[in-house]
């Protein structure tokens, strides 16, 4: 995502690059925004003889947002509002649907701009926040093919195989089956991993079926000479998994030594933080806090060090609760906390998600709520 115009108080101009910018865009949208871009309207045209047609012109509209429609998978983005701005095609008031579009500016008003809408900005036009690691989570006969963006978690092949059981005397089959597998695996890599952006690959599997793979990867690269492969062979990271499947990638991600290797990505530091929390929580009590009124607490009284938030929570259409979280956010920046705002479509942020999406590593220990409650009552008594 690139800024179009230097951004004023009121408004902002961005132009989406890639198909996470779509993310992005969903998390800054709110309804009541004021949305303008290029669209594209059917209208009806009426000839001189009296015959009436339609056609689909391209537009630009300017919506009041009501409803905003986001597609994880194929990172797609609808914004349905009214017509708020004269046009000649769409009269005011006139319900219309924008699909945003990759590489086509875009204009957002909105009446209130806080920090978190604003880092949210800066995120998106940052050219290091890019999805550097890709994995491949993998099982005999199930592979996930998986980019790790500091945002998403994004599956962008799954390759299915049946492999026949190997059978007393005669293993024919299933090695022909495996390999088809792995050939079907190798492609997928080829066509949905961008080698000049991606740092690291991660191949992850129970047992012995991601060595396996990776010494076929590299044994048909060299046989059928894929320059591309070769020469980002060192990219290449073999780790354990418990599955093939897509929640696998949690524990991949804590392994300490691919926490090691992707020590300078985002991903990797929200998902060392919420590791740090588990690890808190089991040791000191006192000192990790989840929920919204018990964070809050540990804010009051200066205690929150790390601050892990999930962006879900921003998209609230209630302004007074939303408001609540960005207040939180702002306290604990003010006192010199580390706050971490974790993308609901990443592994680590589906797993904040059941903390009811906040949660905090605090710098001393206070006594929980609840016990703080019960002591209250119990004085009154």
């Amino acid at each position: 995502m690139v800024p179009s115009t230097a951004r004023c108080v009121s408004q902002v101009t961005l132009i989406p690059e890639e198909a996470e910018d779509m993310w992005h865009t969903y998390n800054l949208l709110q309804v009541g925004d004021s949305l303008r871009a290029s669209t594209i309207r059917k209208v009806q045209t009426e000839s001189s003889t009296g015959s009436v047609g339609s056609s689909r012109v391209r537009t630009t509209l300017t919506l009041c947002v009501e409803t905003i429609d986001f597609d994880s998978q194929a990172c797609q983005l609808r914004v349905k509002g009214t017509n708020i701005q004269e046009n000649q095609y769409v009269k005011m008031g006139a319900y219309h649907t924008i699909e945003l579009e990759l590489n086509r500016k875009f204009t957002l008003a909105k009446k209130a701009w806080d920090s978190v809408v604003l880092d949210r900005i800066e995120q998106a036009c940052d050219p290091a926040q890019k999805a550097d690691v890709a994995a491949v989570v993998m099982q005999e006969g199930l592979a996930n093919l998986v980019l790790v963006t500091p945002a998403m978690t994004l599956v962008r092949a799954k390759v299915e195989v049946t492999i026949p059981r190997k059978r007393k005397g005669s293993c024919a089959q299933h090695d022909k089956a495996l390999e088809r597998f792995y050939e079907a695996v190798m492609q997928g890599i080829l066509r949905h991993f961008s080698f000049d952006v991606v740092k690291c690959v991660l191949v992850a599997s129970p047992g012995f079926v991601k060595d396996q793979f990776i010494s076929y990867l590299f044994k048909e690269a060299v046989r059928q000479d894929c320059k591309i492969l070769l020469e980002n062979r060192s990219k290449f990271m073999v780790v354990h998994s418990s599955s093939g499947h897509k929640y696998s990638l949690k524990e991949v991600l804590c392994d300490p030594a691919v926490t090691a290797r992707l020590s300078d990505t985002k991903a990797s530091g929200e998902v060392k933080a919420l590791e740090d929390f588990y690890k808190m929580l089991q040791q000191e009590p006192d000192r990790a806090f989840y929920g919204l009124a018990h964070v809050e607490r540990a804010s009051e009284a200066l205690a929150v060090d790390i601050l892990m938030i999930s962006d879900k929570l921003f998209r609230h259409q209630d302004i007074a609760t939303r408001s609540r979280y960005v207040r939180l956010v702002d306290n604990v920046k003010e006192n010199g906390g580390n706050v971490r705002i974790f993308s609901s479509l990443h592994v680590s942020g589906e797993q904040l998600n059941q903390l009811s999406g906040v949660a905090a590593i605090l710098r001393f220990p206070i006594a929980d709520v609840s016990d703080a409650e019960e002591d209250s009552s119990s004085d009154e008594d």
